[in-house]
C-alpha cells in the first residue's frame, strides 16, 4: 500500500495546483566528480538504413552521422524484440520478454505494466545517488504504482505510450489518416480501426497531465527544452544523471510542422528524420557545454520499421528479408528478419569511447542495462539471471567481440508472443517459425513452421534470400549447436525468477484529466521548470 499513499500525497498536490518536479538535485559529497552522468536515447521505429552513416541513400541525420564519426557505431545491433513494449521492458531490465514478463504491448486500458518485482536500470542508478529523469514515451504500464514515477524515475515528462494512441488536434501524416479529436458534444466515429477517436492522447509531467490533447506540432520542440533543462540541473548540482528518452520519431503520426521549413519539398518521412536528428544534436550539444568529458551518450532505436505505413516507413538498409517478400508479407517491424530488430546504434563519450570506429560486434539493447550499471559502479540485481553483457571492453575500443548468441522473440508475425524460435549464432540466424507482417500492399505472411529450421549465413546472405541447404556440411555442422544454445537458454529461463504481466484491461484506467468533456479535453495548464531554489 506504499505506493499508494504516495499516489494520494502527488495527486493531492496535483489538485492544488502545486505539483513541482520533485528531484532532488542537492549535491552529493559522495558521488561528486565520481561517477559518469548517462544518456540514453531510444528512438521509435527508426530503420537500420535511417542513419545516413549506415547507408548512404540518407542525407538527412547529419548530426547523428557527425556523432558517429566522433565515437563509436555499431552496425550489428539488435532491439531486444520487435515491437515497443518487450523491446523498452528489455532495455531497462536486461531481461528478454520471457524473464520479465513483457512479450507484447500494453493498451490505454492495460491495468497492468512492467511486472513490480522487476529491478529497472532508473532503480539500480537511483539507489547508486543518481538523479534519473526519463522523457518521451514510456509504453511499460501508466496506472498505478506502473507509472515511470514509481519505477526509478524521480523526473517524468512525456506521453505513456504511442503518440498514435489517442487523438489530437494536429493529427499529422498517417497511413490511413486519422481524424482531429472531436470538439462538440458527441464523440466522432472513424471507420479506420486503427484511429483512436474516443479519448486524446495526453502529456504527462510526474503524475499530472498537462495537455490533453498533446500538440504534436509542438512536442519535439518541448521534448528538447526539458532534456536540456534536466542537463542543465543535474550538472550544476554535482550528482551524477541518467537521462532516459523514448523518441516520438520515427513512429506515426508524423507531424507537419517539418514541411512548413522544408523548401525542398522532401517527403514527409525525410521531413520528419531531419527533426529527430536536430533534437538529438540539441542534447548533444547541452552535453557537450555541461559534462562532455564525464558523459556517456548511447543512440539507438526499439525496433525496425513499420512497412505498413508504406512512404511513412523508414528504410531497413541492406537487410531486405527476401526470403520472406518471396512468401509474402513485411520482414521489418514485429517479424524476426533483421529488418524487424537490426537497429541504428551510436556511442559517444569523448575521451574514452575511440573517434570515427565502426563495430562488427553483436550487441544487443540487452547490454545497456549491465553497461551501464558497470560503468555506474553499481551491483546488478540478485536473485536473476540476465540477457545482456557489460559491453564496456568494446565501447573502449579493447575488444570486438560481443554476444557468441543472441535469441529474437516472436513480436506478433509469427508464433507465440515472447517464444524463442529465432536463434542467432556467430554468423548463423535459423528460424523455427517465420511469417510477414502486414505489408504497404496489406498482404500478410503467413505463418510456416520449419523443423528443422531455416539456417542462413549473414556474413554471405544479409538480405536473407537463401537459405542454407539442409544437405550441406555447413548446415549439418551449425544445426546441432543451434539446438543446444537453444535447449540451454530455455532451460535457463525455466529455473530462473521470472515475472508474470497482468495484461487485463480496464477502460476505468484510461488517462483522462477531464472526464465530463468529449475526449478527455482539457486545457495546459503550463509547463513546470525546475527546481532552482537552495539545498
Amino acid at each position: 500500500m506504499g505506493w499508494l499513499f504516495l499516489k494520494v500525497l502527488f495527486l493531492g498536490v496535483t489538485f492544488l495546483g502545486c505539483l513541482y518536479p520533485l528531484v532532488d538535485f542537492c549535491p552529493s559529497g559522495e558521488t561528486r566528480g565520481q561517477k559518469p552522468n548517462f544518456v540514453i536515447i531510444l528512438a521509435d521505429d527508426m530503420g537500420w538504413g535511417d542513419l545516413g552513416a549506415n547507408w548512404a541513400e540518407t542525407k538527412d541525420t547529419a548530426n547523428l552521422d557527425k556523432m558517429a564519426a566522433e565515437g563509436m557505431r555499431f552496425v550489428d545491433f539488435h532491439a531486444a524484440a520487435s515491437t515497443c513494449s518487450p523491446s523498452r521492458a528489455s532495455l531497462l531490465t536486461g531481461r528478454l520478454g520471457l524473464r520479465n514478463g513483457v512479450t507484447h504491448n500494453f493498451a490505454i486500458t492495460s491495468v497492468g505494466g512492467l511486472p513490480l518485482n522487476e529491478t529497472t536500470l532508473a532503480e539500480v542508478l537511483q539507489q547508486a545517488g543518481y538523479v534519473t529523469g526519463m522523457i518521451g514515451k514510456w509504453h511499460l504500464g501508466h496506472h498505478g504504482p506502473y507509472h515511470p514515477n514509481f519505477r526509478g524515475f524521480d523526473y517524468y515528462f512525456g506521453i505513456p505510450y504511442s503518440h498514435d494512441m489517442g487523438c489530437t488536434d494536429t493529427p499529422g501524416y498517417n497511413h490511413p489518416p486519422c481524424p482531429a479529436c472531436p470538439r462538440g458534444d458527441r464523440p466522432s466515429r472513424s471507420l479506420e480501426r486503427d484511429c483512436y477517436t474516443d479519448v486524446a492522447l495526453p502529456l504527462y509531467e510526474n503524475l499530472n497531465i498537462v495537455e490533453q490533447p498533446v500538440n504534436l506540432s509542438s512536442l519535439a520542440h518541448k521534448y528538447a527544452e526539458k532534456a536540456i533543462q534536466f542537463i542543465q540541473h543535474a550538472s550544476a548540482s554535482g550528482r551524477p544523471f541518467l537521462l532516459y528518452m523514448g523518441l516520438a520519431h520515427m513512429h506515426v503520426p508524423i507531424s507537419r510542422t517539418q514541411l512548413s521549413a522544408d523548401l525542398r519539398g522532401r517527403r514527409p518521412y525525410g521531413a520528419g528524420l531531419r527533426e529527430m536528428d536536430s533534437l538529438v544534436g540539441q542534447i548533444k550539444d547541452k552535453v557537450d557545454r555541461t559534462a562532455k568529458e564525464n558523459t556517456f551518450l548511447w543512440f539507438t532505436g526499439d525496433n525496425g520499421p513499420w512497412a505498413q505505413k508504406c512512404e511513412l516507413a523508414g528504410s531497413v538498409g541492406p537487410f531486405t528479408g527476401l526470403w520472406q517478400t518471396h512468401q509474402g508479407g513485411s520482414p521489418a517491424k514485429q517479424t524476426t528478419w533483421e529488418g524487424g530488430h537490426r537497429v541504428p546504434a551510436l556511442a559517444y563519450w569523448p575521451g574514452r569511447v575511440p573517434v570515427n570506429v565502426t563495430s562488427t560486434a553483436l550487441l544487443s539493447v540487452l547490454d545497456i542495462f549491465p553497461t551501464v550499471v558497470a560503468l555506474a559502479g553499481a551491483s546488478l540485481p540478485q536473485n536473476r539471471h540476465f540477457d545482456g553483457l557489460d559491453a564496456s571492453e568494446v565501447l573502449f575500443g579493447w575488444s570486438q567481440t560481443g554476444h557468441r548468441v543472441l535469441f529474437h522473440p516472436n513480436s506478433g508475425a509469427a508464433g507465440e508472443f515472447g517464444a524463442l524460435q529465432t536463434v542467432r549464432l556467430g554468423p548463423y540466424k535459423a528460424f523455427y517459425v517465420s511469417g510477414g507482417a502486414k505489408a504497404c500492399d496489406g498482404d500478410v505472411g503467413r505463418e510456416q513452421h520449419h523443423e528443422p529450421p531455416l539456417i542462413f549465413n549473414l556474413e554471405d546472405d544479409v538480405a536473407e534470400a537463401v537459405p542454407l541447404d539442409r544437405g550441406s556440411g555447413e548446415y549439418q555442422g551449425v544445426l546441432p549447436k543451434v539446438r543446444e544454445v537453444l535447449a540451454d537458454v530455455l532451460l535457463d529461463i525455466a529455473g530462473d525468477n521470472t515475472s508474470r504481466v497482468d495484461y487485463t484491461r480496464d477502460p476505468s484506467v484510461t488517462p483522462c484529466c477531464n472526464p465530463h468533456h468529449v475526449a478527455c479535453r482539457c486545457q495546459a495548464t503550463g509547463w513546470t521548470d525546475f527546481p532552482t531554489g537552495r539545498c
